[in-house]
């Protein structure tokens, strides 16, 4: 009897789905359109069994697409709902392999709050999907680290560090003391010098700040560094002159407590 019930709902539910849903989707209002993808989101988290299936998800990733801002936003923040955690992550394989490329290039989104929701979609992605990343895809995120929008900046800043920069997923990193954040200088380093915008360190710094602030802000570690003179522990003179550039940097966003010239908060509309 509780199956035939269960059954007799569900099929009233993809009644209700195909008869209304499937039309308004496509709605000509934006805000019905996103309304569709936000309690499309809540359908697929309240019960996986029956919403969380591709059949479903295409919809999310085919609106994607969406001309208007709010659609957009409501459909990437539905699927921050569904890879915020490893079990629903785990169904979400076809989907991430088919619309990982649209969500990819929406880093660079013309609305910034969009590319913000993005980029922490990204990052959830990053930590809740094996592998679901290419070192490609990370490449498309690592530069917004520079751009002049510190949220948007900020959220590239976790991404880098979650991806790059956490010595905690150093394997065989040093035992010492202070042996982790060395191993974080010297990989922030490489990354710095390898991004080829010497002149930003500033902004580099800044994008770290809030999840790496107590890493920039050991001077003990980076003087450490600097003074180091045995051939296999030193540094390069290119190292040392970019590890100054943050040193200074980081003493700068310190004491002032100031995004650089250049990155100020969001501008109110």
């Amino acid at each position: 009897q509780l199956q035939e019930q269960q059954e007799e709902i569900e099929n009233m539910m993809n009644a209700i789905f195909k008869g209304v849903f499937v039309h308004r989707y496509r709605d000509v209002v934006p805000e019905i359109r996103a309304i569709c993808m936000e309690e499309l989101g809540t359908w697929m988290r309240s019960y996986v069994a029956s919403f969380l299936t591709d059949g479903y998800l295409k919809y999310i990733g085919w609106t994607l697409h969406d001309k208007q801002r709010e659609v957009r936003l409501q459909c990437v923040k539905a699927l921050q709902g569904l890879y915020c955690h490893r079990d629903t992550a785990a169904h979400m394989e076809l989907f991430t392999s088919r619309f990982k490329t649209r969500i990819v290039s929406m880093v660079l989104d013309k609305e910034t709050d969009v590319a913000v929701e993005v980029v922490k979609l990204l990052t959830m992605m990053l930590e809740n999907v094996e592998e679901a990343l290419t070192e490609e895809d990370c490449q498309s995120v690592y530069p917004v680290v520079y751009v002049s929008s510190r949220a948007l900046a900020s959220a590239a800043g976790l991404f880098l560090y979650r991806r790059l920069l956490d010595p905690q997923r150093e394997v065989g990193r040093e035992p010492s003391h202070d042996g982790e954040n060395r191993t974080f200088f010297r990989l922030l380093l490489a990354f710095f010098i390898e991004s080829e915008l010497h002149e930003h360190a500033a902004y580099l710094v800044d994008s770290l700040w809030d999840c790496a602030g107590p890493r920039l802000r050991d001077w003990e570690t980076i003087s450490a560094l600097l003074l180091e003179e045995s051939p296999t522990e030193g540094l390069a003179d290119q190292q040392e002159k970019a590890l100054v550039e943050i040193l200074a940097a980081s003493v700068v966003q310190a004491a002032e407590g100031q995004p650089p010239v250049g990155r100020g908060p969001a501008k109110k509309v």
